[in-house]
């Protein structure tokens, strides 16, 4: 767990507001009895965690692919090829929907902006040298050529909301 204390009740507010503002159908499948605290999320969703991740193209046609996902300080962090379509989408329109799943025992699925964390012209995101040494550690010095073959993302969520009707099942499905 990465968190901050203020990361956490950021988290968990976030949490709580958008499973409030849910409709009455999702809010039947997902409610206190089946879903996490922020503080349980973060200790369940560590590594790389695979996300389907929704774009959408000029023409306002939905895509959807898989990239890994790092959940870090409460957010979604995640990278592509600086040449991939969803780049292009992202760099466009970056407005996106993920989803995180673990078969029937764990969902979380998130909506939001990203932010470009390490752009090819401009000022890379405050803490871009602190996250390029863990997703380094994580794949390798030389897994890519860090500044040229990927760019990275960090997904502001404006909405996200956790299922989990199990806890334990939840946690050994990682």
């Amino acid at each position: 767990m990465r968190e901050t204390r203020e990361e956490l009740e950021e988290l968990q507010t976030l949490l709580d507001a958008s499973l409030s503002r849910s409709t009455a159908h999702l809010r039947s499948i997902i409610n206190t009895e089946s879903t996490l605290t922020a503080e349980q999320l973060t200790q369940i969703v560590t590594g790389m965690c695979t996300l389907a991740l929704s774009t959408v193209t000029a023409k306002g046609e939905p895509r959807i692919s898989g990239v890994d996902g790092h959940f870090l300080h409460g957010k979604w962090h995640f990278g592509t090829a600086r040449g991939a379509a969803k780049a292009r989408h992202l760099a466009a329109r970056p407005a996106v929907s993920a989803a995180h799943m673990r078969g029937e025992d764990l969902g979380v699925f998130t909506h939001g902006t990203v932010e470009t964390l390490n752009p090819r012209d401009g000022e890379p995101a405050a803490d871009w040298p602190d996250l390029l040494a863990y997703f380094k550690s994580f794949y390798g010095e030389d897994f890519f050529d860090w500044d040229n073959d990927v760019v990275y993302y960090r997904l502001h969520p404006h909405w996200m909301t956790v299922y989990a009707a199990d806890l334990d099942a939840a946690s050994v499905a990682g």
